[in-house]
This record gives C-alpha cells, structure tokens and sequence, in this order.
C-alpha cells in the first residue's frame, strides 16, 4: 500500500474520531480512541500497525489494522467515534507492563513513606498490575479494592500475604484458610520446612491459591517446589541449591546467615558450585511441573558493580530521602548490607550473574516460563525503574526485546492466572495499554520515566518515556504522574 493511501487512511480514522480531544489524566471516558499506533502484543509476536484501539469503559472493544485490507474496506464501515483522542503516531503500544515481585511500601526503616510516591511512579513507568508479595495485608487489601474500584491512582493488585510461621500441618492448613477467608490472591513463602510446605501447598491447591516462594538457604529447595507444585520461584535461591551434589554449599565455619553481609558475600558463590548435569535435571523438573521462575534479576546487581547502584542518575529529582536512607549500608536494614564490600565480592558476583544468566537462558530453551518483578525499595533499587532495569538486564541475559516485553506482560499474566485478561493488546482483554515515545524494541531506556538524550537532524532532543498509562482503561498521563513525584521529593527533602 502507498505510503499517500496509508495518510489518507490515518486521516479519514482520525477525522471520524470527530478529532476529540486527549483525555484528562486519571478521568475514564466512555469511549477512549488511540490512534495509528504500532503495537507490540504481550504474546511474542513482532510489532505491527499501524492500529487503532478502541476502548470502551475498561476494555479493549477493538483492535483496528490501518493497513492494505482495512483501507480497501474504509468505505465500508463507519468512522471510529470516540469521546477522547490519544494521537500515537510515531509512537508504540504496549500491554501494561506487569511487576510480578513488587512491595506496597509506605515507610521505610519505620519512617514514613507516602504511597503515592511509589504508586505514582508505577503508573509512570508503565507498570498497570503489581504482585504485592508480602506486605501488610490489611493495607493491600484496601488498596486492591480502591484500585478496582478506581478511588485511587494505582496499578491493579493482587495480593500474596506472607505464610509466616507455622509449628505443624494442621497450623499450615488453618494459615492457608484464614488467608483463603481474607481474599488473599495467593501466598508467598520464605523459609519453610519439608513437612509444613507440603501440608500448606496441598491445602493452596484445594481452595485455588498460588504460591510465591521466595526460597533462602533453607531445608527446601527447587525439587520441593517441583514436588509440591509452586507457582513460581522468586529470586534464584533454591534452583542451583537443588544440583550442588554435596546437598549444601561450602561455606566457612563462620558463616551465620542472619548476618547479611555473609549471606550475600557468599551467595555470590552459589552458582558456580551447582553441577551444571544435575542443574539441567532441575530445570527439567520446572518445565514439567509448570514451576515459573521470576528472577529479579535487578535487586542483586549492587552486589556486582556497587558504585554503578549509589549513583543512577534518577536518584537526582526522584529518590525520596526516606528511601535514600534505607539504602545506605546499616545492618538493621534488610539488604543494607555492603559494611566492608570488596571489589573480590563483585568480582565473584559478576561470575554469578553470568551464570545465573545462562541458566535462565537454559530454562527458557528447555520450555520454562520466565516472568518478571523487581523487588524495589531494597538494594538502591526504585520502584519502577526497576523493573524497567530488570528488562534491560533480561536483554544482557540473551533475550531478544519481544521476548522480554512478553515475559513482563504476558508471561507475567500467566504466573497471576489471568492470561485470559492481561497482558495482550486484543479485543475483549482489560484495557491496560501504555503509549510509548519511542521503539523500546531498538532500546529499553524508552521505558523509563526519565526519559533518554538522543540525536536527531544533528541536534540533541529529550524524548523517550511513557507518554500514556492506561490502566482499567483509566488514562493517566505520565510526564504529570511524575511532576508530582518530583515535587513529593523536594517537599520532602525541605523538611
């Protein structure tokens, strides 16, 4: 097709949509039009377009090609109608991004911490549904209705309570129930024994909730998420435990692992002692039993270049000074822990993420379902852009950017149950889309809030970021999500 027909085309389309206006940032409109967009489906499919989208209320009514076909048919249907207009063109679509290891947090260190800031920055980044893995589940709770409900400016959530303590299988079964009658989601486990993982995951299974488990250097391993049928490991711990042949790593007789700054020093350790046969035979179990892996591979990289961590250059207008000082080493801090850090540690964890990488990679060619979270709020690592850095390191780790573009779409619906309703750009999903300036598939940074410094017509423009979040078909307008960051953040500094 002529590139005057395509014009034409997107004219005509553009003109029937009655050339409404864009929306109002966080107002829903009855019927939302996005228009000549390329899109990137969340199912591992190339982009294509350009496209209109139709969304009425919160779904997506219509996926419209502006291509050869359509404009042969142009005279045969009527005109897209809309209420409200977002223009994409030169611009990408997307799934909303979801973050399946995320933490509602609003203090840090026991200092409070305003959830809009972490909430406004999520919406900014692209992010439209979070995994809240673990927080205070009261609180997750009422902010997973006010979001459905769309009292408040948030991702949708969905929430994993942490198991906590159990003394025998009838005190696992009664935890699960309880956490069945509160409307948890699902369940997040952390370092439990053999006999109370296999009583409070046979009776998750019974009243369908999926498990998290987010494994330590612990009794279980990988074979028992295998065995018991988990949901998805979190992190890594747990895989290459499960193929160190001796059964435990060789630590020194000082190692205490509730001292952190062991625990990670020799974490750092732990991949190059799995044999790799054996570790292949794990990675098969995973396949076969439907285990998924979320890697995180962000919240660790501080361990592998700490200086690169201490200095992203968001931090500037967008780190909150509660956050900031949760961040520095002090041992009182979960993930604080770089008292004494050597450029040795780095080195071995350098080791470790390409190892660790190459058996995502692995996992990946053997079948696996690889998702995506970034843990953020630990480990100098942001809400968000996290997230944003976690797909960058994906891309590090091998994969190609439509592949990683569907691990943290539609990959992560399947991890949540939902890949009937999240995670694709098609009719008859939720309406959760983000607009794009820029190709992230020629480069991730496009993603971020921040935005990125490029070349063009040989002068130096700011362009990049998510221009548009539209989450439960609620648009949000990004650059203003994050004005309002930045001001949290100086108000916050002031006093």
């Amino acid at each position: 097709m002529s590139r005057i027909l395509l014009v034409f085309l997107a004219a005509l389309t553009l003109a029937g949509s009655t050339m409404a206006q864009a929306p109002a940032s966080g107002k829903r409109v009855r019927r939302l039009l996005i228009h000549n967009a390329i899109v990137i489906d969340g199912n591992g499919t190339p982009a294509s377009g350009p496209k209109d989208i139709v969304i009425e209320n919160n779904t997506i009514a219509d996926v419209i090609p502006l291509d050869a076909v359509a404009a042969s048919r142009a005279g045969m249907r009527a005109p897209v109608q809309a209420d409200a207009t977002i223009d994409a063109t030169g611009k990408y679509v997307l799934p909303g991004l979801i973050n399946a290891h995320a933490h509602l947090q609003e203090e840090r260190g026991g200092k409070p911490q305003p959830l809009e800031y972490e909430l406004n920055i999520w919406l900014a980044c692209g992010i439209t549904t979070i995994r809240d893995v673990g927080s205070d589940t009261k609180r997750a709770l009422e902010i997973r209705k006010q979001s459905a409900e769309g009292e408040l400016a948030a991702p949708r959530v969905f929430v994993y309570p942490m198991f906590g303590r159990a003394r025998n299988a009838a005190e696992a079964r009664a935890r699960v129930q309880s956490l069945k009658q509160q409307g948890a989601d699902g369940i997040k486990i952390l370092g439990i024994d053999r006999d109370i993982m296999a009583a409070m995951e046979d009776e998750a299974h019974k009243v369908g909730l999926r498990i998290a488990h987010h494994a330590g250097v612990e009794e279980t391993n990988a074979w028992d998420d295998i065995k018991f049928g988990t949901t998805s490991i979190e992190h890594w711990y747990g895989i290459p435990d499960a193929a160190i042949e001796s059964g435990v790593q060789g630590f020194p007789s000082t190692y205490n692992y509730n001292n952190e700054t062991d625990r990670f020093r020799y974490a750092g350790h732990l991949w190059r002692e799995a044999n790799p046969e054996r570790l292949g035979k794990v990675l098969d179990g995973m396949v076969q039993a439907h285990v998924a892996w979320v890697p995180t591979l962000d919240i660790y990289e501080a361990s592998r270049d700490l200086e690169r961590a201490q200095n992203q250059p968001w931090f500037a207008e967008y780190l909150h000074p509660t956050l900031a000082e949760y961040f520095r080493p002090n041992p009182a801090n979960h993930g604080s822990y770089f008292l004494g850090w050597t450029s040795t540690d780095e080195v071995f964890w350098k080791e470790n993420y390409r190892l660790w990488m190459a058996a995502l990679r692995e996992f990946d060619r053997r079948g696996g379902l690889i998702g995506m979270g970034d843990d953020a709020g630990f480990i100098y690592q942001m809400y968000g852009f996290g997230l944003i850095r976690s797909m960058e390191l994906h891309q590090e780790a091998g994969f190609h950017p439509i592949k990683i573009i569907q691990q943290a779409t539609g990959n992560n619906a399947k991890i949540l149950g939902q890949e009937e309703k999240l995670g694709r750009v098609r009719a008859g999903f939720a309406a959760d889309l983000i607009v794009v300036n820029g190709n992230p598939l020629e480069n991730l940074k496009v993603l971020y809030p921040s935005g990125i410094d490029e070349i063009r017509d040989g002068k130096q423009v700011h362009t990049g970021g998510v221009e548009w979040t539209i989450k439960d078909g609620i648009p949000y307008h990004a650059p203003t999500l994050m004005a309002r960051v930045k001001e949290i953040v100086a108000q916050a500094r002031k006093r």
